[in-house]
């Protein structure tokens, strides 16, 4: 059985369709139509990031130009560089020249504070915003790599922004090198990590890549890491790929809660696949919605995923005439969407905003960096 479907599996994984053939169909089913990325709003922060770049563009006594100038005189003076100087330059960067500059800047600054105290405010991230606003994901990839700035990038953040990049731009290769970069330097994985990690090496599909998947797996096991819904998406879809059926049903039972579009529509994959049709035929009348208002939440399939489930049915009339009819009335209600299985696992996420903005306040003061202990006392 799972040759059967097989056939039909090699269109569910391809690259996104352009925003032509998903423009034909409702306006719902295009989240991403051109650019393809994973970490959402909250992660990357750049309209943060810019509000900050005008707030002290705004606050400056002299011009961009002069300050740039200053700070040259000081590299060429052999001048303290202090935490302000680096921290107003990143922001006050526009064109790729500029970043030129903050790069020296930022190798020297390195040179003299190797040794930095615990809680000392990261660089990293705020260079890698800026690199993600310019689009210098190749700027990015060389200075997390080069190892006279080792330490500098310390945090998992940093090397999550530039995989996020490269994944956008379908360097998969490269992203799975910056993996391997921050294995190599001890930077320890973060959820967003793993996402990314499960998604590149999905993009590569290579034995190589699904060889790294399960190693990454079993090491985030072992030492007890969070891994999050999206990443076993990615890997358990990985193993469909690669017509490992086991392992893509091993991996879906660690999936603790099943209740998204992806999901579903994975069991449904993986029930035609180990030959299942009957509990498959039960699981799509059960998620028939009908007459509920549109607030309400529907599961929707992809139609290449019924039509790959059409192929295991070819030989028994009397459950294809049954699985006909499910289709027809999810038709109707709607649950039939033409987003492929890889546009779904390949949507952005929605950043989560806290109930209370109190929740968000800062939990480390930024005078003494010890743990501020209400959050009125936020600075």
């Amino acid at each position: 059985m799972a040759v059967i479907v097989t056939r039909g599996l090699s269109v569910l994984f391809q690259n996104v369709r352009g925003c032509t053939f998903l423009h034909q169909h409702k306006a719902r089913d295009c989240w991403r139509c051109v650019k393809r990325y994973l970490l959402s709003d909250n992660v990357i922060r750049l309209l943060e990031f810019q509000q900050k770049k005008v707030a002290i563009a705004n606050q400056m006594y002299i011009s961009r130009d002069q300050y740039f100038t200053n700070i040259e005189e000081k590299l060429k003076n052999n001048e303290l560089l202090l935490k302000n100087d680096l921290k107003t330059l990143l922001h006050l960067c526009q064109t790729p020249a500029n970043v030129e500059v903050a790069k020296n800047i930022i190798y020297r600054y390195h040179a003299e504070n190797r040794n930095m105290a615990f809680g000392e405010f990261k660089f990293g991230p705020l260079f890698m915003r800026l690199c993600y606003e310019l689009g210098l994901e190749e700027t990015a990839e060389e200075v997390v790599k080069d190892q006279n700035l080792k330490g500098f990038f310390s945090d998992s953040t940093s090397f999550n922004i530039v995989m996020d990049m490269l994944f956008m731009k379908g360097s998969y290769e490269r992203a799975l090198g910056i993996l391997l970069e921050m294995k190599n330097q001890g930077i320890k994985f973060s959820k967003d990590t793993y996402t990314l990690a499960f998604a590149v090496c999905y993009k590569m599909d290579t034995d190589e890549s699904y060889k790294i998947c399960n190693m990454l797996l079993e090491e985030s096991a072992t030492r007890g890491d969070f891994v999050p819904r999206h990443a076993f998406c990615f890997a358990v879809a990985f193993a469909i790929k690669q017509n490992d059926v086991v392992k893509a049903r091993s991996i879906y039972s660690h999936i603790m809660r099943t209740d998204s579009k992806i999901c579903l529509n994975l069991h449904v994959l993986l029930l035609a696949l180990s030959g299942a049709q009957q509990h498959l035929l039960s699981v799509l009348e059960k998620a028939v919605v009908n007459n509920v208002p549109k607030f309400v939440k529907k599961m929707d399939f992809s139609q290449e995923v019924v039509a790959a489930v059409r192929e295991t049915l070819e030989n028994n009339t009397e459950l294809q005439s049954r699985f006909e009819d499910v289709c027809k009335m999810l038709k109707i209600s709607g649950q039939i969407t033409a987003l492929s299985l890889d546009d779904m696992l390949c949507h952005t996420p929605n950043g989560k905003k806290p109930l209370n903005p109190l929740l968000d306040a800062r939990k480390i003061s930024r005078r003494t960096f010890k743990p501020l202990h209400s959050a009125l006392l936020s600075e």
